[in-house]
């Protein structure tokens, strides 16, 4: 924490199962239960088709690549990503999802190595491996020291935000939602007696409310509030009205960040009553590499989010964003180009939000960096 502000690291989806947990020291079993690919390994070779040979049995820092240098530089106050991946040894898959990703427990370094605080569960990849794999990864994260939101083993432990002590009288809360519309099934619901995720089951006023009476009741002076929220299609740039009234009414009520993912690619940002929303942060780190479908959406761009708010009012401050490319199962920085590319795509659907984003030098590393500039108070009426 310095002066008056808390800094945040933020990012979109991690899925460190599949080929991503195939060169880590300890991978999984290899079987997978989808309809195209039955070998985990598969995915490493497709990559290796696009970009050439990937190591096998790498350090858990190796998947981070340049990221950590970024944030062993920046040094965020808290540090808070979607993991999309259960941290599981059974083989118990659920037989409804044609898609499940799991990494094996002693895989959880990579994430203790980049130092992350909370991870954010309310998606739709935490039961993959079913009730048993849900327990699993949420007690090898505990037992990490990594905290967790948006899961539990009943209903109330599900909707127990994340509490991180940033100083004394100033703490970070998360809240992880689950929204039916980015493919989170109602089964999966946490219930009185049975473990699941905290699910959204619309984006109407009535849930925005039930989510805000939670944040009321255990909110205090200092907090800074984020709603994690893993919504709607992978692909695509459209912002449905329903979104954008949906965060609007948490930040009337008491949330400063809405934190978005889903969507294999970044979205539009707004700022509205000077308080951040991310309506997408896409993919961080997937095995997505060789899969070719798409392409004009560049999902193998990704985006780290820098943002510094206001320690007493959650009031965004400063908004800095690294972009990022995926090699060999790797975040590296982006080229120059490929950073213009991504600054001139989401400066362009941002404007809907009058939101103004500027392409930077980072003279640290001379790479390229995107930074929000907008006068604060900017609102838009539906």
């Amino acid at each position: 924490m310095s002066g008056d502000g808390i800094t945040l690291f933020l990012c979109g989806d991690v899925m460190t199962g599949r080929g991503i947990d195939q060169i880590l020291a300890h991978p999984s079993a290899v079987g997978l239960h989808e309809p195209w690919i039955c070998d985990a390994r598969d995915y490493v070779e497709l990559a290796e088709r696009i970009n050439g040979p990937i190591p096998r049995r790498v350090e858990p820092a190796y998947i981070w690549g340049d990221a950590l240098r970024k944030l062993d530089r920046l040094r965020p106050d808290v540090r808070i990503v979607n993991l999309e991946t259960t941290l599981t040894t059974s083989d118990a898959h659920s037989p409804r999802k044609a898609i499940h990703y799991r990494m094996h427990p002693a895989g959880v370094d990579c994430l203790t190595v980049a130092g992350i605080d909370v991870c954010a569960l309310a998606n739709n990849h935490l039961l993959d491996y079913n009730h048993a794999g849900l327990t699993e990864t949420l007690d090898t994260l505990h037992h990490a020291g990594i905290k967790t939101a948006g899961a539990g083993l009943d209903r109330m432990e599900a909707e127990r935000p994340a509490v991180v002590h940033v100083s004394r009288d100033h703490r970070v809360i998360v809240y992880s939602l689950g929204c039916e519309n980015s493919g989170v099934p109602e089964l999966w619901s946490a219930l009185s007696d049975r473990s699941g995720v905290d699910y959204l089951p619309d984006l109407s006023n009535g849930a925005a409310d039930r989510v805000l009476e939670r944040v009321s009741v255990g909110r205090r002076p200092g907090d800074i509030v984020i709603a994690s929220i893993h919504w709607g299609s992978n692909w695509g740039y459209d912002i449905p009205e329903s979104y954008v009234r949906f965060a609007h009414r948490l930040l009337d009520g008491g949330v400063a960040l809405v934190h978005g993912h889903s969507s294999h690619h970044p979205r539009p940002i707004e700022v509205y009553n000077g308080e951040l929303i991310l309506y997408g942060c896409g993919d961080f780190l997937t095995d997505y590499e060789g899969i070719r479908r798409h392409r004009k959406y560049r999902s193998d761009l990704a985006m780290m989010y820098f943002a510094t708010v206001d320690a007493d009012t959650g009031e965004l401050m400063d908004l800095r964003m690294t972009p990022m490319r995926i090699r060999r199962f790797q975040a590296t920085f982006a080229s120059c180009d490929e950073a213009k590319w991504l600054h001139d795509t989401i400066a362009r659907q941002s404007q809907r939000f009058g939101t103004s984003i500027q392409l930077l030098t980072d003279d640290t590393t001379s790479t390229m960096e995107l930074a929000l500039r907008q006068k604060r108070g900017h609102r838009r009426d539906l």
